[in-house]
């Protein structure tokens, strides 16, 4: 009993704690009134989708905060392979975000997060093309698990089997969720899974929560329609209200939308299981009637209801702590050890308890020390004993009654064993696959975040009753603007490894040199490069300078350059000694990324350098380039030999632009600068003068509208783009001086290609561009507008959807070559 306690506990601590927002939650009055209200209804949804931002968050508020359900969002995907309106973060960075942001969103509305192993690996046309990336079977495993262990009573998606969800993930997401079940129910089906403590279950009905946006209207009149957008008054908002505030939580997508107020209904036709007529868990009983005394509990949770005082809820506290002890005793089961958590964090917030355990220093550095700051306060003054406090490698008694709001506060220094783990997203432990990331930890899947650094147990008596709390030690200090703020704790190495750059172009020969910058994170470290791998041949040559380094301070960093000769195209990967007598390497530089709406984001890269050889010719060398949403081909420019000046307003508004042989634009830069439309006169006159401009891809929907006039001839922006990253390019006019001039441009160049081709192509109907490449995914027509390249006066305008942004920071060889074409295209006569 008491195992299947702490699993199902652990399960719901990583949901509650591990979230790291800035600013713990302050519960009011009103939230623990619905609380205690909670505590009598025993129903569960889960609604399943694909991406962060897929979720029908109104629904989701209306579920948790009105019915009182036990609401869960399972989302495929941490939307990896989506687009970034706020920074260049592309990738595992931006699943990373949009984890965060999904937390946010749940905090927000009330439900709860889960995630499987699947990557988003960006746009897919189909399941069937989904599915080769994703292993379905695996995945629909990860969709049984969460199921298994949440126990939802109906399941909801967003999207049909059939198709008209658009996106083949979000199909996918709805044949999986159809698929597990069957499968969840089966015993014979991923037998594996019963060893941690679940049981084969079997959800009423599954059911498609129907849509009418992007002119496709799938509601009917005949589905069972459900009236979500009514107001909570202990809340002070509709549930349209939290819905809006809980999307706008999903930033990066610019997903910020207007609160509504009033009538909203919903539709939901059934996939499995029967239809609904009367509500949403028709057949299904939500009451402490079918848990065997639970009648005794409802009772009791009435009482704590009827007599619920919002001026005093320290009031409820001796009656949570007799309805604690009478859940204790009960035959364990689901509801039971559900409701038991609820009760414990009920009895914390009644009694008005604080408890923090923090540090004032942002990481924890395995081998030193660190200083953990405790404080309580016995708020409302509760029958309150603080027992003890337990933290690694420190367990300290205390048995100290705690006095109404009086202040407890004491420290401990612990020793940071190397043995504490270091703190890195436990999907992102093992080296991902394709289409999904290596978990190996069963009881890891489906957690939506990382793990706490350092937790603190923390032992109190409440009337008699003893309950332990696990609080994560959080990194505590004052901004002067912001204020008191919280963020997660980092435990980090000794030391730390960062190559300057992550892909090395050489032209035309193997040997390159680097820099890798060593930052010492404790005082007295030294150490030496022990090599660069494994994966190294004997025939490479390496040299470093200096080979060893110490640190007589913290935080200090040694630049060593390194000098590699090889004689192909390698991955070099380079590490350390630990100096702690076991042979260990520390190999890995700390990702830092920074935003104010989600917590401070912190996680480990191997300092792994690959090597690229091109046969790469430049023509002309200084590029002007026009700053859009965020991308990360300036710095793959500058390695090509380019000299770059990064363009933003000021800069195009001082500078002459004849001194640019080309001007890119960055992804999405007429989405996101509303200051190009006062520059287009000046950048066509530079066109018109003999300049070059190259565009990037824009969107033009009602997220990104373009915000000023790109070019003089009309070409519009279409949806259109090709997912397949293999697919057959056709260069429909080869002769052109963007295939041949400085490289000569053939098949051998749209090889090893990476997620995708191109997005969001072009439209001609002026015949003034040329279509220059057709491409098509399987079972589709050709499509060539992902090149066009025209002429205005003597220079030259050029709009791409093709995915540079992607393909030159992973080294891709022909993507290199093709945007040197491009560069080019205003070469001089004579060459």
């Amino acid at each position: 009993m008491k195992k299947v306690y702490a699993v199902f506990a652990g399960f719901l601590l990583a949901i509650s704690f591990n979230a790291g927002a800035q600013t713990p939650p302050r519960p009011t009055s009103a939230d623990m009134y619905l609380a205690l209200r909670k505590l009598n209804v025993l129903g569960s949804v889960l609604y399943i989708a694909a991406h962060p931002d897929d979720e029908n968050t109104r629904l989701i508020a209306y579920l948790s905060k009105d019915k009182m359900y036990r609401t869960g969002y399972l989302s495929l995907t941490r939307g990896d392979g989506g687009q970034n309106l706020i920074g260049d973060e592309q990738g595992i960075d931006l699943g990373l975000i949009r984890t965060q942001e999904l937390l946010a969103a749940r905090r927000t509305d009330g439900g709860e997060q889960f995630f499987t192993r699947a990557f988003d690996f960006g746009y897919s046309k189909s399941p069937e093309e989904t599915f080769t990336k994703w292993d379905r079977e695996k995945i629909l495993s990860d969709v049984v698990w969460v199921i298994r262990k949440f126990r939802p009573d109906v399941i909801v998606t967003r999207f049909p089997t059939t198709g008209e969800g658009g996106h083949g993930h979000h199909t996918a997401s709805a044949i999986l969720a159809n698929e597990a079940f069957e499968a969840a129910a089966n015993p014979s089906r991923f037998t594996e899974q019963f060893r941690y403590g679940v049981e084969a279950w079997q959800v009423k009905r599954v059911l498609w929560n129907t849509f009418n946006f992007g002119g496709n209207n799938t509601q009917r009149e005949d589905q069972y329609k459900l009236d979500v957008g009514g107001y909570n008054p202990l809340l002070g908002k509709s549930y349209g209200e939290i819905a809006a505030e809980s999307r706008s939580q999903h930033k990066s997508q610019g997903f910020g939308v207007p609160a509504t107020r009033g009538e909203s209904l919903e539709y939901f036709k059934a996939t499995k299981g029967d239809q609904p007529v009367n509500e949403l868990l028709d057949g299904i009983d939500v009451s402490w009637d079918k848990v065997e005394e639970g009648p005794v509990v409802k009772r009791m949770v009435d009482s704590l209801v009827a007599t619920f005082d919002f001026l005093h809820p320290e009031k409820s506290v001796k009656g949570l702590t007799v309805l604690h002890h009478q859940l204790l005793n009960m035959r364990g089961g689901y509801w039971r050890d559900v409701k038991l958590w609820e009760t414990q964090q009920l009895i914390e917030q009644c009694s008005g308890l604080f408890m923090e355990a923090t540090t004032a220093e942002p990481v924890a550095v395995q081998t030193d020390s660190l200083q953990i700051n405790f404080a309580f306060n016995n708020r409302l003054g509760a029958d309150i004993q603080l027992e003890k406090v337990i933290v690694p490698g420190v367990d300290t008694v205390l048995k100290k009654a705690l006095t109404a709001n009086k202040n407890l506060v004491f420290a401990r220094k612990v020793y940071v064993s190397p043995e504490i783990k270091l703190s890195q997203p436990y999907w992102l432990e093992r080296k991902m696959e394709e289409g999904y990331f290596n978990v190996s930890n069963q009881e890891k899947i489906g957690q939506p975040d990382v793990d706490a650094s350092i937790n603190a147990i923390i032992q109190i008596r409440v009337n008699g009753l003893v309950l332990n709390f696990i609080k994560p030690v959080k990194y505590k200090f004052t901004d002067p603007v912001k204020g008191e703020l919280y963020q997660p704790l980092t435990v980090l190495p000794p030391a730390l490894v960062s190559p300057d750059e992550r892909v090395k172009i050489s032209k035309g020969n193997n040997s390159f040199t680097g820099t890798l910058s060593i930052t010492g994170k404790k005082k007295g470290f030294s150490s030496s490069i022990s090599g660069v791998g494994k994966e190294q041949p004997d025939e490479v040559k390496v040299k470093y300078t200096p080979e060893q380094f110490s640190f007589s301070e913290k935080n200090k960093t040694v630049d060593v350059a390194y000098n590699i000769e090889a004689t192909k195209d390698n991955e070099y990967h380079f590490g350390i000694d630990a100096n702690n007598g076991r042979k260990d390497l520390y190999f890995a530089g700390l990702k830092e990324i920074r935003y104010d709406h989600i917590p401070n984001i912190n996680y480990f890269v191997p300092a792994v350098v690959v090597n690229k050889s091109i046969d790469l010719k430049i023509y002309n060398k200084k590029i002007g380039y026009i700053v859009g949403a965020g991308d990360k081909v300036p710095e793959a420019l500058e390695q090509m030999g380019y000299d770059v000046t990064l363009l933003t307003d000021k800069e195009l508004s001082r500078n002459h632009l004849e001194q640019f042989d080309a001007i890119i634009t960055g992804v999405r830069a007429y989405n996101t600068n509303s200051w190009m439309s006062k520059h287009y006169d000046k950048l066509m006159k530079y066109v018109s003068d003999g300049g070059n401009l190259i565009v990037q891809y824009n969107t033009s929907n009602n997220i990104g509208p373009v915000r000023a006039k790109i070019e003089p001839y009309g070409l519009s922006i279409t949806r259109n783009r090709i997912t397949d990253e293999n697919a057959k390019a056709t260069l429909l006019k080869p002769d052109h001086p963007a295939f041949n001039f400085p490289n000569k441009i053939t098949d051998e160049d749209f090889k090893g290609w990476i997620q995708e081709r191109s997005i969001y192509h072009g439209s001609d109907t002026s015949g003034k561009y040329e279509k220059l490449i057709g491409m098509n995914d399987p079972g589709e027509k050709s499509d060539d507008g992902s090149l066009l390249v025209g002429r205005y006066g003597k220079g030259w305008i050029t709009y791409t959807g093709l995915v540079f942004f992607r393909e030159l920071p992973a080294g891709v060889p022909g993507a290199y070559r093709l945007i040197a074409n491009l560069i080019a295209l205003n070469k001089k006569k004579g060459f």
